[in-house]
């Protein structure tokens, strides 16, 4: 695949509808052309300890940010066509989902693939595939890897 769009989430809360940051980076051509970071004032707005303890962003960090609808409206031309890639699809498609539906907005079906299950199939000699393993055994070592963005500098 060469062209598609690598999308991440983190929330604040148990509730996959708190989405609070999102990092998107868009390949064309095997060659990446565009990223993209927003903190997301979440919906709950509330922030749990764990979730917190996980991406370090607090109620503080995005009170006065925008909400995920008008976040979206931001992405929406920048992923047009493309397929979304996220490590953990069922938990990065199901937050937009999610968000989509609490905001009231028409999902338009986006077609999500996912590198974790990828990674299952192809990297079998792995003890695990989380992100950082399986960017580690593809030559990129990652920092920060729970900062939205920072998951998807590995492509």
């Amino acid at each position: 695949m060469r062209d598609f769009a690598a999308i991440d989430f983190e929330t604040a809360n148990e509730q996959l509808s708190s989405v609070c940051s999102i990092g998107i980076v868009v390949v064309r051509n095997g060659i990446i052309t565009d990223r993209f970071y927003s903190l997301i004032q979440p919906e709950p707005n509330y922030y749990s300890l764990q979730n917190s303890s996980i991406h370090s962003l607090t109620y503080e960090d995005t009170v006065k940010e925008a909400v995920f609808s008008k976040v979206w409206f931001r992405v929406e031309s920048l992923i047009e066509g493309l397929p979304l890639v996220a490590h953990n699809k069922g938990f990065d498609e199901a937050c937009l989902k999610a968000a989509f539906k609490t905001y009231q907005m028409d999902y338009p079906d986006y077609r999500f693939y996912c590198t974790l299950a990828e990674s299952r199939r192809q990297l079998k000699h792995l003890p695990n595939h989380q992100l950082h393993t399986v960017a580690a055994d593809c030559g990129y070592i990652l920092t920060n890897h729970h900062h939205a963005l920072a998951n998807n500098y590995t492509i």
